[in-house]
């Protein structure tokens, strides 16, 4: 596997392709929901992901990354997606670790917000989130706002 950063406009078509497609397998088609994907902040995230280093491309997980007052008031991690075969093995906990490491070493902050869906509450706990209390409907799935500092 191989952990990869990059802005938007340093993304190879293929990477671009393979992200996009790994959020469309999970968030419209696993998830059952259909809402618009692209949204326009694609260009201002970092990109972060892995990849399959077996010569496949394939991404496996993936994040966008966001930096104080580019999404909310403090740093933002979003579109946080590990393929299905992948979710066992503890890539999702190694995934946000990483993510929120990126963070503090972009940005350097320690203050992350999050959307996160609310049935993964209990996960996102795991890694120091703590619920603000802020419960709304996203494209027919509840979710909840949680910060870590």
């Amino acid at each position: 596997m191989k952990w990869i950063i990059k802005k938007f406009k340093d993304l190879t078509v293929v990477e671009l392709h393979n992200i996009i497609q790994l959020r469309l397998e999970i968030f419209v088609v696993e998830q059952d929901c259909v809402y618009l994907d692209l949204d326009g902040k694609d260009f201002e995230a970092y990109h972060f992901f892995c990849k399959l280093d077996d010569g496949s491309e394939k991404v496996i997980a993936y994040t966008r990354l966001f930096g104080p007052d580019q999404y909310y008031k403090e740093a933002a991690i979003g579109r946080v997606v590990v393929h299905k075969e992948y979710r066992k093995d503890g890539l999702g906990f190694e995934l946000m670790s990483r993510s929120i490491d990126q963070i503090d070493a972009l940005y350097n902050t320690k203050t992350i917000k999050i959307g996160a869906q609310r049935y993964l509450q209990k996960f996102y706990e795991s890694l120091g989130f703590v619920s603000t209390g802020e419960l709304y409907m996203e494209d027919g799935i509840p979710h909840m706002y949680m910060i870590i500092k």
